[in-house]
């Protein structure tokens, strides 16, 4: 068996969400890795051997190996949990304050004409809230929170005249299954 396909069925087995909401483990699986860690470190200065400790803790030995390695050159302390491994997101109340800023328009920003791009939302979030994110990040969540991108009816003479709205869930466009209209070519 394949060392990604094992560790599929190992993660399947635990019943862990690896990649909870996105990105990272949840801050309950963070607790509870750093629980393991600490126990191993309690067994570190009993002498207890890695083997032993592994099957233990359900763990393999390579990380006790390396749990161990960290805990002589730099103690306990080095294997303390770090917080998320995700960028920063914004909470939903700073998402509030967001749909409140794109209310406002992007004149207040200084743009001249009336859509909100991916790029200045952007803008819009790193000055707001002085936290970055990539522009696949800002659509992402644009999209988790019901927004979506609007082009116009009819096409302007400048081109890129659509920008994003907010929209709800199944009333956008045309009904749920009704057939695309026919191209004309």
């Amino acid at each position: 068996m394949s060392g990604k396909a094992d560790a599929s069925r190992i993660l399947r087995y635990v019943g862990e969400m690896r990649y909870a909401q996105g990105g990272g483990l949840t801050a309950e699986r963070r607790e509870f890795r750093e629980r393991l860690r600490l126990q191993a470190v309690e067994r570190f200065a009993r002498g207890e051997s890695n083997a032993v400790i592994a099957r233990d803790l359900r763990v393999s030995v390579r990380s006790v190996q390396r749990w161990r390695k960290s805990w002589r050159s730099e103690g306990a302390r080095a294997l303390g949990s770090k917080g998320p491994a995700s960028r920063p997101r914004l909470s939903p109340a700073q998402f509030r304050q967001l749909e409140a800023e794109l209310a406002r328009g992007p004149a207040a920003y200084g743009w001249p004409d009336r859509r909100w791009t991916l790029e200045r939302i952007q803008t819009v979030i790193a000055r707001r809230f002085h936290v970055t994110y990539t522009i696949q990040g800002v659509r992402k969540m644009m999209r988790r929170h019901g927004w979506s991108y609007a082009a116009p009816a009819s096409r302007a003479a400048e081109r890129g005249a659509g920008g994003w709205v907010r929209t709800e869930r199944g009333r956008e466009g045309r009904a749920t299954g009704a057939p695309r209209p026919k191209r004309s070519e």
